[in-house]
């Protein structure tokens, strides 16, 4: 009997051991994220961390391997609190604790500090920054999420002076890399259209209070005021135009075209105009699915920037299982030469400076105080 318990005792450390080897044998690799996880700004980087999250379960799902052997994806995130001082120290931190790839930043601000600690490491990063210097410093290692200001810039200046029949239109943006690079591409674009910027005006990312520049462009009469920035100042400008009597129409960019903008406005908010890259999430190749897993995954509706991350780690496990490395500098050729359907376009890949080659945009209106498509433009 003893002899028989023995040898059962065996078998099932044998099994363990079994076990704990095939476990042992599955090498996960550390993919980095950093975004805005606390303060004003948290419903953007949760978003974006979201459809991280959903992408590394997917691919891991698959049972992918690199090189023959099974991997599976983690990933470590950080907040960098919308800061461009503390989004190097998170840089510097992700990489010294050994990432292999990085997602991230969202800010335009905090990427293109934090590119220069990914680019001296030699890290690939895909970021959801939109401000054009971000893939213009001569790195080989920035690629985006979204399509660029430049790209968005020039379609919404366009489309207000050619659809909207602007004649004056006022600027006023936040003097972040995102809000400023944003208002700048669009008084390219409206001027080039023939729109007549009346003024420029700036105030700041903390900003609450707009009554005396708002006074200011009141008395100047503009047909559209342009805002480069944020729903967290642009929910309550709106406010202050209303009661200021101003009719002009608020125009703004993807970061102010939240259900949040709409709560936060109120009726204010009608009529108000924004862009956003890609397509209406319905329209999107792979939308309509990844809502459905999305809400089964988080209890929530998708907001904004989460297929758009989603692709964006996508690309990254794919180039690794294709170059069969999680070696930065061996699959950085093939994140470059990126080719494949993705949730938010039959097409994603990249230039030579690691923009996106598809960079459509469409154009959304406040209308029953919900957000409705109207009109989709081919990027430029």
């Amino acid at each position: 009997m003893k002899f028989r318990l023995s040898l059962i005792s065996v078998g099932v450390a044998l099994a363990s051991l079994s076990t704990a080897s095939a476990f042992a044998q599955v090498q996960e690799i550390k993919l980095g994220f950093a975004g805005p996880l606390t303060g004003a700004q948290a419903q953007y980087g949760k978003d974006m961390q979201n459809g991280i999250v959903l992408a590394i379960e997917d691919f891991n799902g698959t049972h992918p391997k690199i090189g023959g052997k099974d991997v599976k994806f983690a990933l470590e995130s950080d907040d960098d609190q919308a800061d461009p001082r503390a989004g190097s120290l998170v840089a510097q931190r992700l990489v010294d604790n050994g990432i292999k790839g990085m997602l991230g930043h969202f800010n335009s601000g905090t990427s293109i500090p934090a590119s220069a600690v990914y680019n001296r490491a030699g890290i690939p990063q895909i970021a959801m920054a939109t401000a054009p210097e971000y893939t213009r410093q001569g790195f080989k290692t920035t690629f985006r999420m979204m399509t660029s200001d430049t790209q968005q810039g020039s379609v919404v200046g366009a489309y207000v002076v050619k659809k909207l029949g602007a004649k004056r239109i006022a600027i006023v943006d936040d003097r972040t890399a995102y809000g400023q690079g944003l208002a700048d591409e669009f008084e390219k674009a409206a001027k080039t259209a023939g729109g007549n910027v009346i003024r420029r005006e700036f105030t700041s990312d903390k900003a609450v209070d707009f009554k005396a520049v708002l006074t200011n462009l009141k008395r100047l009469n503009p047909d559209v005021v342009f805002y480069g920035g944020a729903e967290a100042q642009s929910a309550p400008m709106v406010q202050q135009m209303r009661e200021l009597g101003m009719q002009s129409v608020l125009v703004s960019g993807e970061m102010s075209k939240t259900d949040n903008f709409i709560r936060l406005a109120g009726k204010a908010s009608e009529g108000t105009i924004c862009s956003l890259a890609g397509l209406p999430l319905e329209q999107m190749p792979g939308g309509p699915a990844y809502s459905q897993r999305y809400q089964k995954r988080f209890s929530s509706p998708v907001q904004t920037y989460s297929p758009y991350a989603y692709d964006g780690a996508m690309a990254m496990m794919k180039a690794m299982v294709q170059a069969g490395s999680s070696e930065p500098a061996k699959y950085l050729p093939a994140l470059a030469a990126s080719s494949f359907t993705g949730v938010t376009s039959q097409r994603i890949g990249y230039d030579a400076h690691g923009d996106l080659k598809e960079g459509g945009i469409t154009m959304y209106k406040v209308v029953g105080g919900k957000w409705q498509p109207q009109e989709s433009i081919a990027g430029k």
